[in-house]
């Protein structure tokens, strides 16, 4: 059986199940990331908040004598006091800081398996964004072997006989810096391997640095090189603001440590962005937290070095947003929720460009049949449905006379065809107006890219139908209504009839 299975689907995103040995995880979520050291909120409480899994990292329990005695002796899930499913780092995180670590990847892949994790990776190179490509295609080839020797290691103890008959899944980071080539070719070796998870690893200096667009085509240079089928994982991003974004992209897990070190430096999470606390008058949330507390007491909280209640509202607003996110999932809405996320910072409103660039390969994943088409804004004149309409002008077959209108008007049945006229799509059959995505609901006042979609749509629909003679009825000027004017077979453009 398949270790992942879709339930729902909307853009390139999707609703699905994840099995592991420790219970069936609902994806999209988020992994709370637990310290062994120290937990600030302990692992046993969060079930309570929506975790169903967690991470955590085997390397420094490695390096812990008594850490790594409970774990072997008692499991993770006894160290932690975690009753679900617990994913389990390499050490790739120190790798990247302190650039070496003292264990090797078979080492480390055995250990996790020792301690009974239900997800474990192999001992990846991070390659930060902007190195050479030479640099980051060697490292992507060290990741690759890495991994690949972790599959046998892990299938080594799957054959009958073999002492141990435990099942952790295996993660198959997929590395290649800021090379959308290399991060395509990772994901499509590794895939060709096989692994029950995808990471994409070494993308937080792109989050820290709001590098949203770039993280937009590495997500995307990673999903095209993966079956459309297989988990992701985008390794370091834990703020909810740019949860849709990439959940509409096709990524199904997060890792959040941001939960707690935002509440460290004293920041308030929501989805639409952060406030400063010191700053906060009103909380804007109606959580178990900020209905217990004013925003007064919890600055004074924060002030007398409790971090908690803010660490709790954080991790509450983060699965808030992926449930809202479901939520849109099922009623096929997810991209007007995307649009409206990435209008709260200027460069989330550069990955949703970004994004809305990448709408042929979206349209692949797109479900045709949704509730209602919103335009949000002129990003979504490029939308995937727009796309799809667009190449399927063909599928229409007009002979006579045809009206495209974008308002009723008088002696319709003179024609032998009427066609509504509404951007951003352009004409289409009257009768297809209560169906998906014609009954799209639009400004009453369209915008330049909304009208010059349409118009492009109707010129090229008219130029497929030579044998029709068309009448244009619309009050919108725009340099594309000459050129549909030109077309031999039009004979009438007016704003009035």
């Amino acid at each position: 059986m398949s270790h992942f299975e879709t339930m729902h689907k909307d853009s390139a995103g999707r609703i699905g199940r994840l099995y592991t040995g420790h219970g069936r995880i609902e994806t999209p979520t988020v992994m709370p990331v637990i310290n062994p050291n120290i937990q600030m909120i302990p692992a046993s409480e969060l079930a309570k908040f929506g975790a169903e899994i967690v991470i955590t990292n085997a390397y420094i329990i490695y390096r812990n004598p008594e850490l790594m005695d409970h774990a072997i002796e008692k499991g993770v899930h006894s160290l932690l006091d975690f009753d679900g499913a617990i994913m389990t780092d390499s050490g790739s995180y120190q790798l990247s800081v302190y650039h070496d670590i003292e264990i090797t990847s078979d080492e480390i892949v055995r250990f996790q398996q020792k301690i009974g994790s239900d997800i474990g990776v192999p001992l990846d190179i991070p390659t930060p964004p902007d190195v050479s490509h030479e640099r980051a295609e060697s490292e992507m080839k060290t990741t690759i072997a890495r991994c690949r020797e972790a599959r046998g290691l892990v299938q080594e103890t799957m054959q009958p006989g073999a002492q141990s008959q435990e099942t952790m899944l295996l993660a198959g980071p997929v590395q290649g810096a800021t090379h959308p080539d290399l991060r395509y070719e990772c994901a499509r070796t590794l895939s060709e391997t096989g692994f029950d998870m995808y990471p994409i690893g070494a993308v937080v200096p792109l989050l820290t640095s709001y590098r949203f667009a770039e993280m937009v085509d590495v997500i995307v240079a990673a999903k095209k090189g993966l079956p459309p089928a297989a988990p992701v994982h985008l390794f370091g991003a834990g703020h909810p603001a740019m949860f849709a974004l990439a959940v509409a992209l096709g990524c199904d897990l997060f890792d959040s440590a941001a939960y707690a070190l935002y509440a460290r430096d004293g920041r308030y999470m929501t989805a639409s962005g952060t406030y400063h606390l010191d700053t906060l008058q009103h909380l804007p949330c109606s959580c178990p937290i900020c209905t217990s507390y004013t925003a007064d007491e919890l600055k004074s909280e924060f002030a007398n070095g409790n971090i908690i209640p803010l660490a709790k509202h954080n991790l509450y607003a983060t699965y808030a947003e992926i449930n809202t996110i479901k939520q849109c999932i099922i009623e096929g809405n997810l991209w007007e929720l995307v649009e409206r996320r990435c209008r709260a910072h200027p460069r989330l409103l550069d990955g949703l460009r970004r994004a809305v660039s990448h709408a042929d390969w979206i349209e692949t994943l797109d479900p045709v049949r949704k509730s209602t088409f919103f335009y949000c804004g002129s990003e979504s004149s490029r939308r995937s449905e727009v796309l799809r309409f667009g190449n399927r002008l063909d599928r229409f077959d007009l002979s006579g006379t045809v009206l495209i209108r974008t308002r009723k008007v008088k002696r319709e049945d003179e024609f032998d065809h009427v066609l509504d006229l509404k951007p951003p799509f352009g004409a289409y059959p009257v009768e297809l107006g209560e169906t998906y995505p014609f009954n799209a609901e639009v400004s009453k006042f369209p915008d330049h890219d909304a009208i010059e979609s349409a118009l492009q749509n109707v010129l090229r629909l008219i130029e497929l139908n030579s044998d029709a003679e068309f009448t244009v009825v619309c009050g919108w000027d725009h340099p594309l209504i000459a050129d549909i004017r030109g077309l031999p077979n039009v004979q009438e453009v007016a704003a009035l009839w």
